[in-house]
C-alpha cells in the first residue's frame, strides 16, 4: 500500500528535522519520493509580517 505524510513548518531547518526523523524510522526500501514547496506571504495589515511554509510530502510503501 502506498501512503503519504505531509510536514509543514514555519522555517526549513525545522522542516528538516522532522523529515529526518521520520524517514529514520521507515526501511530504506520503502522510500518512493519527496515532493517540497515553498510559500511565501506578506500580511498587509502589519508592516515586516512576511510568512513562511515549508511543506515536504513523503511517499512511502507501507
Amino acid at each position: 500500500m502506498i501512503q503519504v505524510k505531509v510536514f509543514d513548518e514555519e522555517h526549513e531547518d525545522d522542516l528538516e528535522k522532522s523529515v529526518n526523523e521520520f524517514l529514520s524510522g521507515i526501511p530504506h526500501d520503502q522510500f518512493i519520493d519527496i515532493k517540497y514547496q515553498i510559500a511565501v506571504c506578506e500580511n498587509v495589515h502589519e508592516e515586516n509580517s512576511t510568512m513562511f511554509s515549508f511543506s515536504a510530502m513523503i511517499i512511502y510503501k507501507k
